[in-house]
């Protein structure tokens, strides 16, 4: 009896088979007493298909795969004795037009370290796992835009490096364990995000040019170290998103590319099939199968490794078939229009099915354009996402942060617009890798000014940030300042720690997210003007900013002080919504953070005084570059 059953080819082919992970690829199994392998692999369009690999000395004609019946559905299986965890094989396949294809597997669960790129047998059905706790309350959360998320985005092969060493020197899935969550635990995140896990060819890429989607990259080490990582986080307190990419994929040979001799995974049609910028091809997202790929990949990540969320990357390159093309260049829908209805109905597909099937993950868009109702309902017309990535939040931002302090009071607005459209999707606040690289500079090398200047300019960005509504999202490095651009080439300057202002950086960023952790008012209301309040949003001509994070119930609210010049207010008041004792619990001019460390009050009263329009108000004597958060 094969494998792959007649159910099996039903459910693959109306795109619902959710656990195809279990029947694609190799499997480790045992038929009539004997221990072996069964392998199945769809590719319609092939003629003949072998498999070669270490197993039978890569004999390219000992191991003929069986064309399984119905024909048409193009299903090929085969049961080889004797094979064991860790061999090495690859497809042979022999095209209509006499051609010999060689191919790695798409449902490998582990792939050969490169630049090799054989698909290797794996076991990844024995891994203990220990976080049912975790596991048991991220299901019981009842809303979970009511609670924090602060992002650590890391690049896994250069957090951090082992020195010396002759080979690259990466930290492996269980060497990352034990150093990286000790310093998110210590700085105050909720979840890391990982760049680039599914299987890749080339570092250059950083895991954006997959191709195994359903293989952690062996850079770092087997799917079981993958395993054991993911469950130290959990353990630990800490989500874990991966990056996912259903957008594209790339030409290398061995991989989906022209898989059988034909356009299988992509459009036929290379005005739909490629993006000429990118030099990759597309996902065909009108044919069941190559959908349930996707599917079955992303459900594979959140139900088999127990990710807690999936960033889609480069969204907007989905749904809009004119995407980074000129005239000619693309085809319009049956409408006419450049709306890609295919991408849309499988947006809706999957993000209802993963969230609908694992309560507690998200489902997170790179989108940077208008399209409305990312995060809307299904059901209401949305694509039906968790959250989106604010990118222009992020570019109004960094346009303000790069201008020097004098010309910042004409561009007052960019920091303030965000507000306006912040109710119509449920944002994450993103610094991502994109910003500090290709000769973007660093974060603080972004920051006007010389010496200390471009540091205490940072630090007032950041408090601005992690006061503003919405999730957080940083890349590593930018959290102590680091001085170079990121590449992936090597490890971060973690001997910058050594210099009190990088120190002092850290310091400030660990702060800031641990009083976002301890108060709800900051995560509790992100989408909703009832959780945020202007005090003065008009401050323009000293570019001061003050504002207020508010709780559900009232209590506990979160009143924050901004100056973005390097000029003192000493006269500064600013109007409160009570008259209320406010408590200092941040101020910038302490020590520990590179301030004068003058003693200032624990707690201001306000009194009876007319200010930004309020009736009450207090002074507080704002330094150079001041940052004052008080909680009332």
């Amino acid at each position: 009896m094969a494998n792959f059953t007649e159910l099996d080819r039903y459910l693959f082919g109306q795109a619902t088979h959710y656990e195809i992970y279990k029947k694609m690829g190799a499997h480790l199994t045992e038929q009539d007493g004997v221990k072996g392998v069964c392998f199945d692999l769809w590719a319609p369009n092939a003629r003949r298909v072998w498999i070669l690999g270490s197993f039978n000395d890569w004999n390219e004609w000992a191991n003929e795969m069986e064309r399984l019946q119905p024909e048409s559905m193009g299903m090929y299986e085969l049961f080889i004795p004797g094979v064991e965890e860790g061999a090495m094989y690859r497809y042979l396949i022999e095209t209509k037009d006499g051609r010999k294809l060689y191919k790695s597997d798409p449902y490998a669960s582990f792939a050969e370290r490169r630049p090799g790129n054989a698909s290797v047998v794996a076991d990844t059905t024995h891994f203990e796992w220990t976080d049912t706790r975790w596991m048991m309350a991220r299901a019981e959360v009842e809303d979970p835009y009511a609670q924090p998320m602060a992002i650590y985005e890391v690049h896994p092969g250069s957090w951090m490096r082992h020195p010396g060493r002759e080979d690259e020197g990466f930290y492996t899935y269980r060497e990352l364990a034990d150093a990286l969550i000790p310093y998110v635990t210590e700085m105050g995140y909720t979840h890391i995000e990982l760049m680039g896990i599914s299987e890749y060819p080339f570092d250059g890429s950083w895991g954006y040019q997959v191709t195994g989607y359903y293989a952690p990259t062996s850079r770092y080490g087997t799917p079981k170290d993958f395993a054991y990582f993911i469950n130290e986080c959990h353990k630990n307190k800490i989500g874990v998103i991966l990056d996912w990419v259903p957008a594209h994929f790339p030409k290398d040979a061995h991989g989906l590319a022209e898989f059988d001799g034909t356009c299988l995974y992509e459009y036929a049609d290379p005005r739909k099939g490629e993006h000429p910028d990118w030099g990759t091809k597309i996902f065909d997202y009108a044919k069941n199968e190559v959908k349930n790929f996707l599917i079955g990949s992303a459900l594979m990540w959140v139900e088999h490794y127990h990710i807690d969320g999936l960033r889609v990357d480069a969204v907007a390159s989905m749904l809009y078939l004119d995407y980074g093309k000129q005239d000619g260049q693309w085809v319009p829908n049956q409408y006419g229009d450049n709306k890609n209805l295919e991408a849309i109905e499988f947006f809706k597909h999957i993000n209802t099915l993963i969230l609908g099937r694992n309560k507690g993950t998200v489902m997170i868009a790179e989108e940077s354009t208008a399209w409305p109702m990312v995060t809307g309902a299904a059901e209401d017309g949305g694509l039906n996402f968790s959250y989106k990535w604010n990118m222009g939040w992020m570019h109004d931002f960094l346009d303000y942060m790069k201008l020097d302090p004098y010309f910042r009071k004409n561009n007052h607005n960019k920091m303030t617009f965000a507000m306006s459209y912040n109710e119509s999707e449920k944002y994450i606040l993103v610094l991502s890798h994109d910003e500090v690289v290709h000769l973007k500079c660093s974060m603080l090398n972004k920051m006007p000014g010389l010496g200390v200047d471009k540091f205490r300019n940072l630090m007032v960005g950041y408090a601005f940030m992690m006061g503003h509504p919405g999730k957080k999202l940083l890349f590593m490095g930018q959290d102590f300042a680091q001085l170079q651009e990121w590449s992936e080439e090597r490890e971060l300057d973690w001997y910058l720690l050594e210099n009190p202002d990088h120190q002092h950086v850290q310091n400030w960023m660990k702060e800031l997210l641990h009083i976002y952790r301890k108060n709800k008012c900051m995560y509790e209301l992100d989408s909703s003007w009832s959780g945020f309040e202007w005090i003065n949003a008009d401050d323009a001509d000293r570019s001061i900013f003050s504002f207020v994070r508010k709780s559900k119930n009232g209590r506990n609210n979160l009143l924050f002080v901004c100056n973005f010049t390097p000029v003192e207010r000493p006269d500064y008041r600013v109007g409160v919504p009570r008259r209320k004792t406010y408590k200092l619990i941040l101020n910038s001019d302490d020590e520990a953070f590179g301030g004068s460390g003058e003693v200032r009050p624990e707690s201001y009263k306000a009194q009876t005084s007319e200010c930004d329009g309020r009736k009450y108000s207090f002074a507080y004597p704002l330094p150079a570059y001041g940052v004052a958060v008080f909680r009332f």
